[in-house]
């Protein structure tokens, strides 16, 4: 049973070498070649999903006690693949934009169209700098506004304090005061 997992794992690491050299070429090719190139690569594609579907299969065969050795060859070659339809897509994308490119009649001379994009972008960039650097400052400010404030609430407190403790040595006067009146009277 994993002698034909391991076959499996091989015709696998072929196949995914040969798709791995062909998503490389494919930004290369031009016209024909390339649209056989991206059906070609479909094709393996296609293949390589469905050796890892007969490799779980045997997966599923194989005793639990040895199932997570292969359960976890089965996770890297599905990370594999999905890196391998990513790197598909990709460069299909840029394949995409060859072709849009070429019906649309920009032939890739457009520098003047660059570079006055590259010159919008730049004057973007400058006011946005501006922005943060004056953004910066409201907050340096707010920040010195706050430490103003604590210092006068502190003093205020300070205040407060001081206030407060004459307040309680006048009221122990005025209870010592009224223990001597009381005291007096008595007599």
């Amino acid at each position: 049973m994993s002698s034909d997992f391991e076959s499996y794992e091989q015709d696998f690491a072929v196949l995914t070498a040969e798709i791995t050299g062909k998503i490389g070429k494919v930004p290369k090719l031009v016209g024909d070649d390339k649209k056989q190139m991206v059906a070609n690569v479909e094709k393996q594609l296609e293949e390589a999903r469905e050796l890892l579907e007969q490799m779980e299969l045997e997966v599923r065969e194989i005793p639990p006690q040895s199932r997570g050795m292969y359960s976890s060859r089965m996770r890297s070659y599905k990370q594999e693949m999905g890196k391998l339809e990513a790197d598909f897509k990709r460069s299909r994308i840029a394949y995409s934009d060859e072709v849009r490119n070429e019906l649309l009649g920009d032939d890739g001379n457009s520098s003047e169209n660059q570079r006055a994009h590259l010159l919008d972008n730049t004057e973007r960039l400058e006011r946005s700098s501006r922005r943060l650097e004056a953004g910066y400052q409201i907050a340096v400010e707010t920040e010195q506004i706050g430490q103003e404030m604590l210092e006068n609430l502190s003093h205020d407190r300070e205040k407060i304090q001081r206030a407060r403790e004459r307040l309680r040595e006048t009221d122990a006067n005025l209870g010592k005061s009224s223990r001597i009146l009381t005291g007096m009277l008595r007599r």
